[in-house]
């Protein structure tokens, strides 16, 4: 899906057929690339008068641009004053959102008038160093760090590791952006991880009825050794921040559960039990500026 943004109004939506293919086989894992014809989305109609245009490309899939063509001159916009840089997973990078427009992220970007980097790394939200690097060495004015969905269904981390590999990834984008406004952002709701350790599976029963969804494979009982769940990642996550807050004034935390809460699941469950649908992107993005943009919140205009 590509969105048509002129003069910041979503005008047009389009997809395209066609195009190269990788073909997964979910028990085996194995991927097949198939080449494909390229396509090609024609957007018309447009007021003729001077006017900013943004083509969003597909936030779920790789483009690759052949050709760009228009009926009239075109120049490069003028950036906004404000970069935001954010880092998830794919909740972050918008899994199940209706368009790259309307990711979580893409719509507080909006609401607060900021231009958007999204690093949401759909799987890959680990702590990686050389994620932390290139956030280091990214021009921002405003940064924030989504953790902890992907520890604990990928089951890469014990609890031991947990916080000093935290502090690291934050040393890490401090050495480039000593004093910008940084939020950590621990996980939303997802009742399979709650307490329950990963790794995370896809649930075969599901997918034999025709339904994706994900279950978690872990035992409750080995929090106790170490393993971690989405409840032990948020209290740790908040002692982090607090102890690190002391001495830097630019850091805050963000409970996810104020993005999507249990009052959230019951009226909308995740509909995979891991991925948040459209709608509750746009109300995840909306609570998200209100949290960050309003006056007196870490993003607002003026912050230092």
């Amino acid at each position: 899906m590509y969105d048509l943004l002129v003069d910041g109004r979503l005008t047009g939506r389009a997809s395209v057929t066609g195009g190269n293919a990788v073909v997964v086989d979910l028990a085996t894992g194995r991927a097949e690339h198939r080449p494909g014809p390229a396509g090609t989305i024609r957007f018309d109609g447009l007021p003729g008068a001077v006017k900013d245009v943004e083509i969003w490309l597909p936030h779920n899939e790789t483009t690759e641009l052949v050709a760009l063509r228009t009926d009239a001159p075109v120049e490069p916009a003028p950036a906004r004053d404000r970069v935001w840089l954010h880092h998830g997973s794919s909740i972050s990078q918008g899994s199940d959102a209706a368009s790259p427009s309307t990711t979580w992220p893409a719509v507080a970007a909006a609401l607060g008038g900021v231009d958007l980097v999204n690093l949401g790394l759909s799987g890959s939200a680990l702590l990686d160093p050389f994620t932390a690097r290139t956030m280091r060495d990214t021009p921002a004015g405003l940064i924030s760090v989504k953790i902890g969905i992907n520890l604990v269904n990928s089951d890469v981390m014990r609890l031991r590791g947990f916080a000093p590999a935290v502090h690291g990834f934050l040393d890490t984008v401090r050495e480039g952006h000593p004093d910008t406004p940084l939020v950590v952002v621990s996980p939303i709701l997802c009742p399979v991880h709650e307490d329950t350790p990963g790794p995370g599976a896809f649930d075969f029963a599901a997918l034999r009825a025709g339904e994706l969804r994900f279950r978690a494979t872990g035992d409750p009982a080995e929090w106790a050794a170490g393993k971690l769940t989405l409840r032990g990642i948020r209290e740790e996550l908040a002692r982090i921040v607090a102890q690190r807050a002391a001495a830097d004034p630019n850091l805050h935390h963000l409970d996810g559960r104020e993005l999507y809460g249990e009052a959230d699941f019951a009226e909308r469950p995740l509909p995979d039990a891991l991925h948040p649908d459209a709608a509750t992107h746009r109300r995840m993005g909306e609570r998200f500026s209100k949290f960050a943009f309003a006056g007196g919140g870490p993003f607002a205009s003026g912050t230092v």
